[in-house]
């Protein structure tokens, strides 16, 4: 299991997370922040669990390229 979470409300819309992980995320055209696809929200932290283990490098990816450091990556 992939499991991914993104801090939304601490998003600052710069789009890296989109660039590298696209199947995963999308920037709102509502507020500018991005959107973590098929999620859960728990009091501001949205959450994907996935069997899907392709998903993982795109996701690193995204998690080395965002300046704020609001998306983690867990394989369990």
């Amino acid at each position: 299991m992939v499991i991914v979470t993104l801090q939304r409300d601490k998003c600052i819309g710069c789009n890296y997370c989109v660039e590298m992980a696209p199947g995963q995320f999308q920037m709102s055209k509502k507020d500018g922040k991005s959107v973590l696809l098929k999620s859960t929200n728990s009091k501001g932290f949205h959450t994907l669990k996935s069997p899907d283990h392709t998903i993982v490098e795109n996701c690193e990816l995204a998690v080395k390229a965002c300046p704020v450091h609001i998306i983690t990556v867990k394989e369990t």
